[in-house]
């Protein structure tokens, strides 16, 4: 069996849900997985930052309620943040990084990640931000240090569509891809259908939880925008930035325009997508289009996502799962340290013959 140390680079909804997965899991992981996960540090911006070599206990991190500052009250811990700190000389493993996105830098996020690896230390993300603007940096960086740098979580939440694509697709010939990547946007456009307009739909979104209090990174695109980046540049082999992918939202979307398409037998989906030309360039965009019917995404509704791969061999082929949530987001997470734990055990293997 083996341990893994981690750090925890924020606080929030999908790192706390980790840490309840790890109170609760650990043993089964132990049984099915052949690892367990020990918390070793945490760094949040309202919390502070703690380190314990031996290990905090996952269950009292979830279940303590801590005020502004609260990991100042722990042994080994701070009220100030310090993630460059945490990340450098904390004993872990495996540095998983949950922080907020900023999609037009990327950091602090970026820092992270390099701060990790450079480091020696293996990087797991659900942040947008760095793998869409610096993956191939971070990616060269992971190995000369001879570590990981793994970000599945980063376009579907905890639906797998990079591995699938990459592992299960293998030799299937990906040509392009189109899908619906943002489930803030498609519950707005089912609720449009439905009769709202588009401000009723969006406020009806923010009270139930599904869009922020400022929607305009799902509702205009440029959420989707950076998840098309990811999956270009990861499933094409292109070289996109964020600003070379054309982006259209839904704001401008009327009711008329709802009303026509189902008149039509179409539905109106965000769609995010890209395509292999000719000529070997990878063209990208987000936009909303009208959907027949029976088009294997015009039925995906509400905070769902789905992706259609279009291959050589196997024609299209659709994953659809949950696209956010705080304990799918986390088993993201679980599963690239799945896949590092498999990696290091195969290389171990391999030393050992």
């Amino acid at each position: 069996m083996t341990l893994y140390n981690i750090a925890l680079i924020g606080f929030g909804g999908v790192n706390r849900a980790l840490a309840e997965l790890i109170a609760t899991k650990n043993p089964l992981w132990e049984r099915d997985l052949g690892f367990r996960l020990n918390i070793v540090a945490v760094s949040d911006l309202y919390l502070g930052s703690v380190i314990s070599p031996n290990g905090l206990d996952a269950k009292t991190l979830v279940e303590a309620n801590f005020a502004k500052g609260g990991f100042g009250q722990l042994s080994g811990g701070s009220a100030e943040a310090d993630n460059e700190t945490i990340i450098k000389t904390a004993p872990a493993d495996i540095i998983v990084e949950a922080t907020f996105t900023n999609p037009k830098d990327g950091e602090p996020a970026v820092s992270h990640c390099r701060w990790a690896l450079q480091s020696g230390k293996h990087v797991v993300t659900t942040n947008k931000g760095p793998v869409a603007i610096a993956a191939q940096e971070l990616k060269a960086l992971a190995k000369a240090n001879g570590v990981h740098f793994e970000y599945e979580g980063s376009v579907m939440s905890g639906t797998p569509v990079i591995r699938m694509a990459e592992k299960t697709l293998a030799g299937a010939e990906v040509k392009g891809f189109e899908g619906i990547l943002n489930g803030t946007s498609n519950f707005v456009l089912g609720r449009m259908e439905g009769g709202l307009d588009f401000a009723t739909a969006v406020k009806e979104a923010q009270i139930l939880g599904y869009a922020e209090a400022d929607p305009t990174a799902d509702v205009e695109g440029f959420d989707v925008r950076l998840k098309v980046v990811i999956l270009a540049n990861e499933l094409l082999g292109a070289s996109l930035k964020p600003e070379e992918v054309t982006c259209t939202g839904i704001s401008k979307l009327s009711p008329s325009d709802i009303e026509n398409a189902k008149a039509a037998n179409n539905r109106w989906k965000l769609i995010g997508s890209a395509v292999r030309n000719e000529d070997g360039t990878v063209t990208g965009s987000v936009s909303p289009k009208q959907l027949p019917f029976e088009h294997p995404l015009a039925g995906v509704n509400g905070a769902t996502n789905a992706v259609s791969l279009n291959t050589e061999l196997l024609g299209s082929v659709t994953i659809t799962g949950p696209g956010a949530g705080r304990i799918e987001t986390a088993y993201a997470l679980l599963s690239d340290i799945v896949a590092i734990h498999k990696a290091q055990t195969a290389a171990a293997t391999k030393e050992a013959a």
